[in-house]
């Protein structure tokens, strides 16, 4: 007896389908969705961290995808086009309804309070407080991570599909969802792996999308050519971290003021002088905080409103706050130069009365010298947030260590010779600052995505916080001589008619 074995049917490439779908065959299409359907709700889902929007927006890429089908120039590349088509139509609608792609999931406590919903067309579904639970759990995950593991357990685990499906290697695809695993909670992981898997659609989702084909403006053959974290890691818990290191800025900006005005009232005898002068003091403070914060508000806001990438952000604030020191830097060094000179001519000209000559009180010399250094106090705010002990230590020893240093220089000096010298003590503990800054920030970003040092400069540019450092450094340097040069030229002015008198 012969046994006649029945080849496998060979299954159509992408190209034959798109040929047969231009002239008309929804059958042809039908495949093509149950092809790549998998993989366009879940890049619809790792953006929106809504199953039911993700599906909503899938379906229209698909309809999107049959009125343009004679777009597509090399058929062959259908799985990238409709990629393409499918991050195109999802940041389009966060554009349009000015929000982040996290926003769009449904919060975790709205999820006890919700009416019931219809079940949705998959063969198996999860609750909408399931789904909430879900996305809790996968939203502070970069999308880099995300979306492989996502499509690894809707395509029944397989790390070929998924290499193919987002252009990776294998290898790449296991380090990413080895990274992934990770970064979920061990006590929801079971419960993840389970609910994306039974989140795949079905078949009644190509279905679905068929059924839509004739509300579409005629067959693809006739059809337009056109074709269109995150999370920061929590801070530990207790009082220091609860209370006394969100006020450590505030508090170092508050000693720093006492700081100068204790100068003040130790160099200037005139009652009306000192007032003036602790005004101008502590208005400068006002205006320079309120810009400050409403600089870090707007930045926040046109992120929002724009809907900028983490990227976006970065490079943004990084930016901002570097212009602001620039700016910081350049207009202390004029005023403060200007102010000198002013007063010079007006102890010249005999207006007000020379600075006291007086050494300060060691009680005094420490509050002064402890205020200064206070004004650096957010630095430790930083690096403990960014759960970097190494950097606090540091900073914190830095800075106590030439506060110490500083005390010791200026005993037995007046308030005219403190000012100047603390002046530049400090300026040497910013360069130490700038110094953690440059060395640590990658490691801050890693922590914060819980990525390697490595993985961390492929989600970030941290390049760009060394070129703005050299550049600020630079610049200081350009406004110190520029200012230094003005002062001598000034001075030489006020004494020139005094020597000629003589």
């Amino acid at each position: 007896m012969i046994n006649i074995k029945t080849m496998p049917a060979v299954e159509p490439n992408d190209a034959e389908l798109v040929a047969e779908s231009l002239s008309g065959s929804r059958d042809a299409f039908r495949r093509i969705v149950e092809r790549y359907q998998t993989l366009i709700c879940s890049l619809a889902y790792s953006a929106t961290g809504n199953v039911s929007r993700s599906e909503d927006m899938a379906q229209e890429t698909f309809i999107a995808a049959w009125k343009q089908l004679g777009a597509l120039r090399e058929p062959a590349k259908l799985r990238a086009w409709l990629c393409g088509i499918a991050r195109h139509r999802i940041q389009k609608t966060f554009e349009r309804d000015g929000r982040e792609p996290a926003l769009n999931a449904a919060p975790l406590d709205d999820a006890h309070d919700s009416p019931a919903v219809e079940a949705l067309p998959s063969e198996q579904t999860i609750s909408r407080e399931e789904e909430a639970i879900l996305w809790r759990s996968l939203e502070k995950m970069p999308e880099l991570y995300r979306e492989p593991l996502i499509l690894y357990y809707r395509e029944h685990q397989s790390i070929e599909h998924v290499a193919v499906a987002l252009d990776l290697t294998e290898d790449a695809v296991k380090q990413r969802l080895s990274r992934g695993r990770k970064l979920l909670q061990d006590e929801v992981q079971m419960f993840v792996e389970g609910a994306l898997r039974r989140t795949a659609p079905g078949q009644a989702f190509s279905g679905a999308v068929i059924a839509m084909l004739p509300l579409a403006a005629g067959s693809a053959a006739t059809a337009g050519m056109g074709v269109g974290a995150k999370g920061t890691a929590a801070v530990k818990s207790g009082f220091l971290a609860a209370w006394l290191l969100p006020l450590a800025p505030f508090l170092g900006i508050v000693a720093g003021v006492g700081s100068q005005c204790l100068i003040i009232r130790s160099t200037t005898t005139d009652r009306r002088d000192r007032l003036q002068q602790s005004i101008i003091v502590i208005a400068f403070w006002i205006i320079y905080l309120g810009l400050a914060a409403g600089g870090e508000y707007t930045m926040q806001a046109l992120g929002w409103h724009f809907g900028w990438t983490d990227r976006t952000r970065f490079v943004t604030q990084i930016c901002f706050w570097w212009f602001f020191i620039l700016v910081t830097i350049t207009f202390l060094n004029v005023v403060v130069q200007w102010a000198t000179a002013k007063r010079q001519q007006r102890i010249a000209a005999g207006e007000i009365p020379p600075p006291s000559t007086t050494p300060l009180k060691p009680s005094t010399l420490a509050l002064v010298v402890m205020g200064g250094y206070l004004l650096f106090s957010w630095m430790i705010r930083l690096t403990w947030m960014a759960h970097d002990p190494l950097a606090t230590g540091i900073a914190a020893g830095t800075m106590l260590m030439l506060a110490l240093w500083s005390f010791v220089k200026l005993r037995g000096k007046s308030a005219a010779a403190v000012g100047p010298i603390l002046g530049q003590h400090l300026n040497l503990f910013g360069l130490v600052i700038l110094a953690i800054m440059n060395l640590r920030a990658d490691v801050w970003v890693a922590r914060a995505y819980g990525v390697t040092v490595a993985e961390a400069h492929t989600l970030q540019p941290i390049w760009i916080i060394p070129v703005l450092t050299l550049a600020l450094i630079a610049w200081t340097a350009l406004v110190f001589i520029l200012t230094k040069s003005s002062e001598r030229e000034k001075t030489f002015n006020i004494q020139r008619p005094a020597s000629h008198i003589k």
